[in-house]
């Protein structure tokens, strides 16, 4: 009686078996990777040695834990550097984190961001600062930027602009009243999500979300779900526990809020725009000394009576060749039609142009003040989700 033969499995199993296969290549190889991951977490705990050295240096004289100049500094030498086949554009993801672990070893750092957890502030903040960052909730935006001022948060992330709807006008109005100055800047890609108790499009009765984000999907919206009411919540974080509470309800928001709520994403990526992406900035923490690529935020008023005022407020900076990169007005509190006017200028206050331009538009305007000068965010290899 013949007996069938069962084969030992498809060529490459086979192959593993023979003596000549890669299997003795293949455990030479990983053998490497073991030791250059080794070799990795020796210098990774020689740097931590240093940075703890840093941290008493910082702590004896008094310095602010975040310096986001010194941050850029050590991100564009380590991509000059790079030779691949490494891709240069994650260099900044995985020496942000590395960064943010060991500036957990100089203290606590207590960033403060709007709230409540799930938010796209929160994102920015865990993202920027790292998982051993002490990350603080506020209410408001006014109240993110207080907690800097009032001793309760080290630093405060807020949005100021996003791609698809503009500026942020709360956050411009706190930031008259700020006493505290921009050192930092996060660009992050905004990603929504669509998620709610059962994960199915069908369950949905009502999309619930902050206005910018029902906006940031509209089309989408409008295509998929044309009978659902929108709900206009204070974050999307609040949008998020609104549909763990009530299953007809699914939210927009990041896929942070929706772990942190324990939903299920029926969709990814409804934004319209796939450029969708909002810029923050950081107050507080070291001023930052100039660099190659550097921002300066500054608010001027002019007097509504006098012809030609704001022509003759702008006029040094392109008489000293300073680019304008935005100019936002903002209704000035308690002067009827009067307003502020709030400009990013490319480079650094301390830069002679700059600095020869700013004292000139100062000289038109009945009052001025510097927000800060800091250096513009690197791009992210992969950003991914403004609130």
């Amino acid at each position: 009686m013949t007996r069938s033969v069962q084969p030992l499995g498809d060529d490459a199993s086979a192959q593993r078996m023979r003596p000549d296969g890669p299997a003795p290549e293949l455990a030479r190889l990983r053998a490497q990777i073991d030791a250059v991951d080794g070799a990795i977490l020796t210098l990774l705990n020689e740097r931590a040695s240093l940075v703890l050295e840093v941290g008493r240096l910082k702590q004896g004289a008094g310095v602010a834990p975040f310096d986001a100049a010194r941050e850029r500094e050590i991100l564009e030498r380590l991509a000059a550097l790079n030779s691949g086949p490494f891709p240069t554009a994650s260099i900044p993801d995985v020496f942000r984190e590395i960064i943010g672990v060991m500036r957990g070893l100089e203290g606590t750092l207590r960033v403060a961001y709007l709230g409540p957890e799930g938010t796209f502030s929160h994102l920015a903040a865990r993202r920027q600062f790292g998982a051993l960052a002490d990350l603080v909730p506020e209410p408001t935006l006014p109240d993110v930027v207080a907690a800097v001022e009032h001793g309760r948060a080290d630093i405060a992330v807020v949005p100021v602009e996003n791609t698809t709807e503009g500026v942020v006008t709360a956050t411009l109005d706190a930031l008259v009243e700020a006493e505290t100055e921009i050192c930092g800047e996060i660009v992050l890609r905004i990603s929504h999500q669509l998620f709610s108790r059962s994960g199915r499009l069908a369950d949905v009765e009502r999309v619930a979300s902050i206005p910018q984000a029902l906006a940031q999907c509209r089309h989408w919206i409008e295509a998929h779900l044309p009978h659902a009411d929108r709900v206009e919540t204070a974050s999307t974080a609040a949008a998020a526990r609104l549909a763990a509470d009530d299953p007809g309800v699914a939210a927009i928001g990041s896929d942070l809020a929706a772990r942190t709520w324990g939903l299920a994403t029926i969709e990814t990526s409804v934004e319209d725009r796939r450029d969708n992406t909002t810029r923050f900035v950081v107050l507080g923490g070291e001023k930052a000394a100039p660099g190659d690529n550097d921002l300066t935020s500054a608010l001027f008023t002019v007097r509504r009576d006098e012809a030609g005022a704001l022509h003759r407020l702008l006029a040094p900076f392109s008489a000293h060749g300073v680019n304008l990169t935005s100019i936002q007005s903002r209704p000035l509190k308690g002067k009827p039609w009067e307003y502020v006017f709030f400009l990013d200028i490319e480079g650094h206050r301390d830069e002679a142009r700059v600095a020869q331009a700013l004292t000139e538009a100062a000289g038109v305007a009945t009052a001025y003040r510097v927000l800060g000068s800091f250096p513009r965010a690197l791009p992210r290899a992969a950003a991914a989700g403004a609130s």
